[in-house]
């Protein structure tokens, strides 16, 4: 059995942990709100600029040499597969449970025999998909230098990404990432970039007709490199209110244990203290007997 001083050492210890959990949690409820509002901003921006798209693709349908991030290459032998996550841990199952859906997705292509890469945002993504699909990854994008994520960063993803689609290095890209919920739920989602998926209006919807100046395939040349960073730097808001929404739920967590372990520890070091005093007192009125 350990020593009362083992036991204290170890009480204080756990009231320590207590403190960091604590603040961590404070810090990650302090940033979430300006997060949350960040990711909620862009959703309708984002959502607009689909809806934009697919508007003018219906109208540029049927005509030859349409922009290729549109059509895609005709193929899908190639997937590369741009899983975005968070540059730190201590946050539960945030960054596990967006490797666990791209790895499923990988795993059921690669079983279909096509060929899968990796594009890695965020450092915990690299670290888990190396120990599986190493040789996979063709790239890791760290920001862990950026204190506020910006359109920029996404800008310079997605220009990486129109690179290699150009150098003819896959056939379709999808996108992964965790879409902010709630704080206690968030949800990891897979959207496919290239080629576009677009949207059929709805049945019995009354179609706008609308006239475009310049060309519609003119304009798509322009506005889908512009949407697939629009679409990337969504999913990094998303995942920054995702990782704080989640980290704030596992501090608050960690603390409540932290709690309860320090009240078993207390009551534990308590009976022993009582038993060592109770054994000395018994020691010493036996020896008082046998005078």
């Amino acid at each position: 059995m350990a020593s009362l001083k083992d036991m204290r050492v170890r009480i204080a210890s756990t009231k320590a942990t207590q403190k960091i959990t604590k603040a961590m949690q404070m810090v990650a409820a302090s940033k979430l709100r300006r997060a949350q509002t960040a990711a909620e901003a862009a959703r309708p921006y984002a959502e607009k600029m689909d809806a934009v798209i697919s508007n003018i693709a219906g109208a540029a349908a049927g005509s030859p040499g349409g922009p290729v991030l549109l059509a895609g290459t005709g193929k899908d032998q190639v997937h590369l597969l741009l899983v975005c996550t968070g540059e730190r841990g201590l946050s539960g199952a945030f960054n596990s449970s967006i490797v666990r859906l791209a790895r499923e997705r990988a795993l059921a292509l690669m079983n279909q025999g096509k060929q899968v890469k990796f594009f890695c945002v965020g450092r915990k993504g690299y670290e888990q998909l190396r120990r599986t699909f190493d040789k996979q990854i063709i790239e890791n994008v760290e920001l862990r230098s950026v204190r506020q994520i910006g359109f920029v960063n996404a800008e310079d993803i997605a220009k990486k990404v129109i690179t290699r689609f150009n150098n003819g290095e896959f056939d379709v890209c999808t996108l992964f990432y965790s879409r902010f919920k709630s704080v206690i739920s968030q949800v990891p989602t897979a959207q496919q970039l290239i080629p576009l998926v677009v949207e059929k209006p709805a049945a019995g919807a009354v179609a706008t007709s609308y006239e475009y100046e310049p060309e519609e395939d003119e304009i798509l040349s322009t506005l889908l490199p512009r949407n697939l960073a629009v679409q990337i730097f969504r999913a990094l808001l998303e995942n920054n209110a995702s990782f704080y929404g989640a980290q704030m739920s596992a501090m608050d967590n960690a603390t409540r244990n932290a709690g309860d372990m320090i009240r078993k520890q207390t009551l534990i070091y308590n009976r022993t203290r009582q038993a060592m005093i109770t054994k000395e007192l018994i020691e010493i009125i036996s020896g008082a007997e046998a005078i």
